[in-house]
């Protein structure tokens, strides 16, 4: 019935679904397995993209050719951009989705998509044959050969629910979970832990007053997440604030001798980050109260997500403190929350293109390897689906750096760190973030993707216009010179001093009061200028970011071209680290364990100090 595969991809979350879309677009002939067609790309968690450095994640899937923003813009019910206070390097879009709308977007792409087919059943097992993987197994007694397999299980690797003492097995709740795959490959040498994460309760809309929360509305001016903007929102529905209190903190207490997580039942480490309500009020106790987010589900659903308020504890301990609430009062609930706890395997046993060290042409993809997140999962999956089909082809693979991409932070983290709880990434575990800012994700990475054959031509050429332009205003600013009566009436309006003699535009724009906008619309010279190259607001903040942040870009820049210098030296794969008896025992264990492919690497590698890394370089004589 099936004939042999170029890739299978196991599983259709975020991960699964880029990787499948990413093999498929370079060519490769893809079957993409599900348990369920009608669940593809599912938000089973909150009904959001994007956010505080997952945002530019997003952006950067998007520049590599990825559909996981072309889906947000077509399914987005509200947009923010985050830290707009804050520099541009903090600058996050955010998106509440349309949940059934974002998995029917996701579904239609794919099935727009040529070279990929589809496959209903559960992947119970691997084909390997002589260290290298040749298929699947599936529940149905089929076996599907292919040249390669990416592995984007989620939670499914016999996962358990936890809802108080009851206990299930499912991948999310209404879903079966997966079992058989975890133990082939524990038999096969792979090591594997226990994680979880969980969700908050579901609620009727109807019987919630937003009377007594605080409204957040999206953006006046709301953007998108994709370069190419297929679609504008013109209107959006707001989300809500409220906060927990003393007496709904008490009440859930009333659950704790029955809480999984407290009793030991629930194994694997939860988010750190991302916590659930009982972990909140057990490690914070000198907080009084939690903030929550109410977001609606989508455009036409009465059922709203309680960010903030994820619990494993009993449904009616949870019922009951939900009802203390300011505006829950008479709320009723669709579903309760829960915990899932979940298989994983450890990503140190990955190398940089997510292939995997112990099995040939075998790949994994988002939360089997620790993360947690939508846009994380995503990545993943485009860069596995990418470098599989690389391979299979004999081309070199494709490999971000960290100062090229989060993507590449991310990836360099998992397979050199490793995870001891879900990952989830942050602006902070980004040493280059002023150059990895979600406005210039496209410039970056749209060219990379152009040669791979992911971007079209037409797109590459619009990136090229795009710089084109922008640096042509730049070029504008920094000669065109002002006199004070063009613009003292606008600084003053601003709250900043006056000019005292001509100066150049570029010069002015260094003052944290002034932007490229306004005085677009004050100095004729500027807004003809503008209005002639036909400049939009895009092309104007992009310039704008350049000129004020110029100083910080170049030094960032600088740094990383220096670095550069270690982290591309060569490392050999068969290295015989406890031959070098200068190394410490523990970095001697670390680097073979993980075998790093540059000294760059190896230097991340915790427990691997500056003076072993030193050792190494005089070893290799530099």
């Amino acid at each position: 019935m099936f004939e042999e595969y170029d890739i299978i991809v196991v599983g259709a979350g975020h991960a699964g679904s880029e990787a499948a879309a990413a093999a498929a677009n370079m060519g490769s002939k893809t079957l993409l397995i599900t348990l369920n067609m009608n669940a593809i790309a599912q938000m089973s968690c909150n009904p959001a993209m994007g956010g505080i450095a997952k945002g530019q994640i997003v952006r950067e899937i998007d520049a590599l050719g990825g559909y996981s923003g072309i889906v947000t813009d077509k399914s987005m019910i509200q947009f923010r951009m985050l830290n707009k206070s804050k520099g541009p390097a903090m600058w996050s879009p955010r998106a509440q989705s349309d949940r059934m709308l974002f998995s029917a977007e996701w579904r239609r792409m794919l099935e727009e998509t040529n070279n990929l087919d589809f496959w209903q059943d559960m992947v119970v097992g691997l084909l390997v044959e002589d260290k290298q993987v040749a298929g699947v197994k599936t529940a149905m007694g089929l076996e599907i050969r292919s040249k390669a397999v990416i592995l984007t299980n989620g939670t499914f690797l016999n996962g358990i629910i936890h809802i108080g003492q009851k206990k299930f097995g499912g991948g999310r709740i209404g879903d079966p979970a997966s079992s058989g795959i975890t133990e082939q490959l524990v038999e096969l040498g792979f090591e594997s832990a226990r994680l979880k994460t969980g969700t908050p309760v579901r609620v009727d809309g109807r019987t919630i007053d937003f009377s007594k929360m605080e409204e957040q509305k999206g953006d006046e001016k709301p953007s998108n997440f994709s370069f190419l903007k297929h679609t504008k929102l013109t209107k959006q529905r707001s989300c809500w604030i409220t906060y927990t209190s003393p007496v709904v903190h008490d009440t859930l207490k009333l659950g704790f001798n029955e809480s999984p997580m407290f009793t030991g039942r629930i194994e694997g480490v939860g988010p750190r980050y991302c916590p659930s309500i009982e972990d909140k009020i057990e490690r914070f106790s000198d907080k009084s109260r939690h903030q929550l987010f109410v977001e609606p589900e989508g455009w036409n659903t009465v059922e709203y997500y309680v960010n903030g308020f994820s619990s494993s504890l009993p449904d009616y301990i949870q019922y009951k403190a939900l009802q203390k609430i300011p505006g829950f009062e008479k709320a009723k609930i669709f579903r309760p929350g829960y915990a899932i706890e979940y298989d994983y395997f450890p990503p140190t046993q990955l190398n940089y293109t997510l292939e995997t060290k112990l099995i040939d042409n075998l790949y994994f993809a988002g939360q089997i390897n620790g993360t947690t997140g939508y846009e994380e999962a995503a990545a993943q999956g485009l860069m596995a689906g990418v470098n599989a089909s690389l391979k299979l082809q004999e081309k070199e693979p494709f490999i971000l750096n960290r100062a090229e991409a989060y993507i590449g932070v991310l990836i360099d983290d998992l397979i050199t760190k490793g995870v001891d709880e879900p990952y989830r990434m942050f602006t902070s575990r980004a040493e280059y973030r002023i150059l990895l800012r979600q406005d210039n994700a496209d410039i970056r990475l749209t060219p990379l993707s152009y040669k791979l054959g992911l971007a079209s031509k037409k797109r590459y050429q619009k990136v090229l216009k795009k710089e084109e332009k922008v640096a042509a205003l730049i070029n504008f600013v920094k000669k065109h010179s002002i006199k004070p009566d063009e613009v003292n009436q606008l600084l003053l309006e601003q709250g900043t001093s006056e000019l005292k003699q001509k100066q150049k535009l570029s010069s002015l724009l260094l003052r944290p009061q002034v932007d490229i906008l306004s005085l677009s619309k004050h100095v004729e010279a500027l807004e003809k200028f503008v209005t002639e190259q036909k400049l939009n607001d895009e092309i104007l903040e992009l310039a704008e970011i350049r000129v004020k942040y110029e100083g910080y870009i170049n030094k960032e820049k600088s740094l990383a071209d220096k670095l550069r210098t270690i982290e591309e030296i060569p490392l050999k794969e068969d290295f015989d680290y406890f031959a070098l008896e200068s190394l410490s025992y523990e970095a001697r264990e670390k680097l073979t364990k993980i075998r790093p492919r540059t000294l760059g690497q190896a230097s991340r590698i915790s427990g691997v100090s500056p003076s072993d890394i030193s050792v190494l370089m005089v070893f290799i004589g530099r």
